[in-house]
């Protein structure tokens, strides 16, 4: 039966720390875009363009606030998925220190 086991014990361990922080750094700042924090204006990507163009400037700058909250939010999802994979390599690693060859 071919093993599903692709990383050590030590990389499986350093993957879900790295996968509890994204996910509370990711959905933090999802949740201050989602609030249009002002301080992240600096990271909304706008031009002058984007502000000439429409009559009503707020809401095009609140959209894209919008967006790159779910961006934030889909990334967050992406680490729960890498976190649960190095959860279970974990298993696997404890499971193979247990077995007899």
């Amino acid at each position: 039966m071919p093993s599903l086991l692709f990383c050590g014990p030590k990389m499986a361990a350093c993957g879900i720390v790295i996968s509890i922080w994204g996910v509370i750094m990711l959905a933090m700042l999802g949740i201050f875009f989602s609030a249009k924090s002002a301080m992240l204006i600096e990271d909304v990507p706008f031009t002058e363009a984007d502000m000439r163009n429409d009559k009503n400037p707020p809401q095009v700058i609140y959209g894209l606030y919008n967006q790159v909250g779910i961006n934030c939010f889909i990334a967050a999802a992406i680490y729960v998925a890498v976190g649960a994979v190095s959860l279970c390599q974990v298993r696997l690693n404890k499971r193979q220190e247990y077995m007899v060859t």
